[in-house]
């Protein structure tokens, strides 16, 4: 039974915890360069900052062409010189049920905060925010796409991560702690 429950949580993503008080989902096209490196940047700040077992966190794409597939080489190579094993992430194409699961739907450039906003069921419309817009040292609005180009963009991608997480995790701290003391 313990090694069901360990599989269910890989493969949902849980944290050890148990269920999470608080879910993100990070988005952009393919869910192989930008979103899951945001999701494994998050992943390892929230666990810096104690919050791993509060706060789940995934990443989809909104085209499925990639799905099933594991990140970019060129993005876990970049992610895992600094320290992040995106490797067992695998893509998937956002979901209508996406809106009711999880509390943020972070869009990683415009055209993906317009096609969330677009198909957002009512009364979840406030959930889809620009990712970027949690970001305190880079002033833009998107992450650009490094699939085409260089290998610098993939690093130029984990920087604007770093920051913006950070600045995510600032802000939703507050919103954990009384979640927290609320289902004492």
């Amino acid at each position: 039974m313990l090694a069901l429950v360990r599989s269910a949580r890989r493969l949902f993503k849980l944290p050890a915890g148990g269920t999470p008080i608080v879910k993100i989902l990070f988005v952009c096209t393919g869910n192989i360069c930008r979103s899951p490196t945001a999701e494994g940047v998050a992943r390892r700040w929230l666990a810096m900052a104690g919050m791993d077992s509060a706060v789940g966190v995934d990443s989809a794409g909104i085209q499925g062409y990639h799905a099933g597939e594991a990140p970019d080489p060129r993005t876990q190579t970049a992610a895992l010189r600094r320290g992040y094993d995106l490797s067992r992430l695998r893509a998937r194409k956002v979901q209508p049920k996406d809106y009711a699961e999880f509390d943020l739907l972070l869009a990683m450039d415009r055209d993906h905060f317009h096609y969330l906003r677009d198909r957002a069921p009512e009364g979840c419309k406030h959930k889809v925010r620009m990712f970027m817009s949690f970001a305190q040292r880079h002033r833009r609005d998107d992450v650009p796409d490094p699939y085409y180009g260089g290998l610098t963009g993939f690093d130029a991608v984990l920087d604007m991560c770093e920051d913006a997480v950070q600045g995510l995790i600032e802000e939703i701290r507050p919103e954990v702690e009384r979640r927290r003391q609320s289902a004492v």
